[in-house]
């Protein structure tokens, strides 16, 4: 166990708290890219997953070869269509930046990259920090995936259920905005 004056750990791997020491790193960068109105870019993007990937695995870019993801069917873009299909996913994320945004297309959003899963490692905790970067970005209220909640999410992102996952991005969101007021009074 290891003990100091704010936390008791136990039982956890080197690779979860490198996980949480780059999270909080990789939030900081965030927030300081929102309040200057920074659009995601392949190099943001690359940041993101290199941050969080610190200690854990070397990520230089996209990966290289196939993915395969266990206990899942899905296919996923070869290696030399990611460049493309990443320019697409980075200027289709900008233009929702722009315009009025609904859970829904927050939830193809993270369909999508999901979907294409570009990089060795890293890309649900990515993609999960891409969701709150837009959500911050239109001064929207962020949300957190519990692990309590981590098999239906998953399910939904199997499925391809954007109504799915629109649900569980609201409840979350909601859930959110509950524990602010809560927090507040």
């Amino acid at each position: 166990m290891f003990e100091n004056n704010y936390c008791n750990i136990e039982n956890v791997s080197p690779r979860e708290i490198y996980e949480a020491i780059n999270h909080k790193e990789i939030l900081k960068i965030l927030l300081d890219k929102i309040a200057k109105k920074e659009k995601l870019s392949n190099e943001l993007l690359l940041e993101i997953n290199q941050t969080i990937n610190n200690n854990i695995m070397y990520v230089g870019g996209y990966r290289l070869g196939s993915i395969r993801i266990v206990g899942s069917e899905k296919k996923f873009p070869l290696p030399d269509e990611l460049d493309k299909k990443m320019q697409i996913f980075i200027n289709n994320y900008n233009d929702l930046l722009i315009n009025d945004i609904t859970m829904e297309d927050i939830a193809k959003m993270h369909m999508t990259y999901e979907n294409i899963h570009p990089f060795p490692d890293g890309n649900e905790r990515t993609g999960r920090l891409l969701i709150n970067y837009l959500l911050l970005q239109k001064n929207m209220c962020p949300i957190v995936i519990p692990v309590s909640i981590r098999k239906n999410y998953m399910e939904a992102l199997e499925n391809n259920d954007i109504e799915k996952l629109t649900k569980i991005f609201t409840d979350l969101q909601q859930k959110e905005l509950e524990r602010i007021n809560d927090f507040k009074n």
